[in-house]
């Protein structure tokens, strides 16, 4: 329930702006967090989230504006000047130390008894602390041991180690489970009635509408919105990021679906999955739905070699496969965009020409040697077919969204002419309009005949875009459904997913 705004906020940006070469980045923007509440800080990528974020916790200064913690004006310049101020940030990809303990991350730079280090009590402080929030592991416990949402359970531990007043939580559920995440949002809800102010990033609508009490809306650097969360709508905040209305933000297509491309016979690996079976045709977009840890990532890593399978085979267009590494796939027209586009799908360091010929250097030599001239004519056709915004085709891909950068990589896949493609979470982490170009780009793959197989944990994108549906469960395929059928429902989709019984029309 909606609590009355105290007196006082506990922080307040007041006409804050920001410029970078060529770019402001944050415009005039003004709006205030109150103690036990939380507020969804929402916008596209580029919006100038990042930019508020960094601001807060002293890595940038702000050019115009003024920053008050209770009522003060403070100026950071360093992290550690916020966290002194108490604000801390818990951020999507944690930072720690792996090979200390749990004690030794939650106090590190405030180490009791300072240069000769108290041990003990840091290591009772780290136990009271771990307690608070109903932790299941130990002040001793290796970092490298943890989880990745025990890992924020250490971050959010550090930032009452400090009794930070402020706490920001940026994407802390991207890589999460759904039980995960709602204990997340119990040690939110904790949190809120300590009296703490919480900011929450994130472009999931359910999150948002789930555990905030107040929005504010940021779009191309300026506030274009806030309010109590209760008071309004999905599409209201759609329409407010994206600065117009999306009347359908799935692509409805009617399109032919052809011949089985793909057939998958008893697909097994040891220990992630078993007996996977399933045939994919020309136009058809195949979803794959499941629970974090089901099995999808590893049976599609197995289908690209980029692992062997105990058992099983794979064949394309009716002729078995020999799948022994990528390049095999790659030979057999399968291409595949992996969930980690930084680790696995993209070298950050290259520029957007690199990127996009990687997979495809063959098809750019003139006399044995690499055709710059070649490679650069392929990536603006690529480039502009999926609307990259770039400032040229030279530009290294660390300085792109991450909506731009997953753009980048399905264009180096699609640049070796695939017959499958083989998406892995393509919307992760990117915001509402990327999202929306990349389920049209999908939708305009299948209408040109490629196959697609589609690996989303969000529900509302398999329902939204696929033909069909299988859900895999504990290694297996455990239901499956068309669209159309009686069975189609995500009622019936989730519940397969948990492991409880469907309807035998399902599968």
């Amino acid at each position: 329930m909606f609590q009355p705004e105290p007196a006082s906020p506990a922080l307040a940006l007041s006409h804050v702006s920001k410029d970078f070469p060529g770019v402001r980045a944050l415009r005039d923007v003004s709006f205030a967090l109150h103690q036990g509440q939380v507020t969804a800080l929402i916008g596209e990528n580029g919006a100038g989230k990042s930019t508020l974020v960094k601001i807060l916790t002293g890595i940038y200064a702000p050019d115009e504006g003024e920053v008050l913690v209770g009522g003060v004006r403070r100026s950071f310049a360093t992290p550690r000047a916020a966290w002194a101020a108490g604000i801390a940030a818990i951020h999507q990809e944690t930072v720690m130390f792996d090979e200390l303990s749990v004690a030794e991350n939650i106090f590190m730079g405030h180490m009791p008894g300072g240069a000769l280090i108290d041990w003990g009590t840091m290591r009772k402080r780290a136990t009271v602390l771990l307690a608070r929030i109903e932790a299941d592991f130990e002040a001793d416990t290796p970092v490298k041991q943890l989880s990745v949402a025990q890992k924020h359970m250490v971050e959010i531990t550090r930032a009452l180690s400090h009794d930070a007043s402020v706490i920001i939580m940026d994407e802390p559920t991207a890589a999460l489970s759904s039980h995960e995440i709602d204990e997340l949002f119990r040690i939110v809800e904790q949190l809120k009635a300590e009296g703490r102010a919480i900011v929450f990033i994130s472009h999931k609508f359910d999150e948002i509408f789930g555990v905030s009490d107040n929005w504010v809306c940021l779009r191309d650097g300026e506030k274009v919105g806030e309010g109590r969360t209760q008071d309004v709508g999905e599409a209201d905040l759609v329409r407010l990021m994206v600065g117009r209305p999306i009347d359908q933000v799935f692509p409805k297509r009617e399109i032919p679906i052809g011949d089985v491309v793909m057939r998958v016979e008893g697909l097994s690996n040891a220990t992630e999955f078993e007996d996977v079976s399933f045939s994919l045709r020309r136009g058809e977009i195949l979803g794959f739905y499941g629970l974090v840890g089901a099995g999808r990532s590893e049976a599609m890593q197995s289908l690209f070699g980029m692992s062997r399978p105990s058992r099983g085979h794979v064949a394309m267009e009716g002729e078995r496969l020999q799948v022994a590494a990528p390049a095999d796939a790659i030979a057999a027209g399968i291409a595949y965009v992996p969930e980690d586009r930084q680790l696995q799908g993209a070298i950050l360091g290259l520029g957007i020409r690199e990127n996009t010929t990687l997979a495809s250097l063959g098809t750019h030599l003139r006399n044995l040697l690499l055709s710059r001239r070649s490679e650069l004519g392929a990536t603006r056709a690529l480039g502009e077919r999926l609307s990259i915004k770039a400032a040229h085709w030279e530009q290294l891909l660390a300085e792109l969204s991450g909506g731009n950068q997953q753009k980048v990589v399905i264009a180096k896949w699609l640049a070796t002419k695939p017959k499958v493609v083989i998406l892995d979470e393509p919307t992760k982490g990117i915001d509402i309009g990327s999202k929306a170009a990349v389920h049209d780009f999908i939708g305009e793959l299948a209408e040109e005949g490629l196959a697609v197989i589609l690996v989303s944990s969000e529900l509302p994108e398999v329902l939204g875009i696929a033909d069909r549906v299988l859900v895999m469960h504990e290694g297996r395929i455990v239901a499956e459904f068309d669209r159309g059928a009686p069975s189609w429902s995500p009622e019936r989709m989730v519940a397969a997913a948990t492991g409880a019984p469907v309807a035998a029309s399902a599968r």
